[in-house]
């Protein structure tokens, strides 16, 4: 059984990590989405919350299984037995930042690889912060996210 993790802080979850998560569902048995409880930035929802919010988002993914995990990525993949480290890569712009996480990460850990999806293109331009930064000032965030998300901010 070949297994990845899908590492990330999703704060929030978005529907442009869905559709990485829909596409690597077709290549993996089975996928770790691997909520940080680490993050070395301020979040808007708690771990608690993060972890609800993506359970809730991937319920009908049957290959997504939901974990916290605290430390380096590689240790949590390794405790895991994943093969592959999966990263979404929306622009140019992200690929510089990810080539350099997964070159080091390589290093930390030679035996996992990392994987990268592109999400559809109606959500290349999407990012959690600006999510964040549309409810902030009052815009809609229709299509973008799931809707148990939508009602979490909302109701934050």
């Amino acid at each position: 059984m070949k297994t990845a993790i899908c590492p990330g802080t999703f704060d929030p979850i978005t529907n442009g990590h869905i559709d990485v998560l829909k596409k690597a569902s077709k290549v993996f048995d089975e996928i770790i989405l691997a909520v940080a409880g680490d993050t070395g930035k301020k979040t808007f929802f708690s771990l608690e919350e993060r972890l609800e919010l993506c359970r809730k988002s991937t319920e009908h993914l049957t290959k997504i299984k939901v974990v916290k995990f605290t430390g380096l990525v590689v240790d949590f993949a390794r405790k895991v037995g994943a093969v592959a480290m999966i990263r979404g890569l929306r622009a140019v712009s992200d690929f510089e930042y990810e080539l350099s996480l997964a070159l080091m990460n390589k290093k930390l850990h030679p035996e996992v690889e990392t994987v990268f999806f592109v999400p559809d293109n109606k959500f290349l331009y999407l990012s959690s912060t600006m999510v964040r930064q549309i409810v902030d000032l009052g815009g809609s965030i229709k299509d973008l996210i799931p809707k148990c998300v939508e009602q979490a901010l909302k109701k934050k």
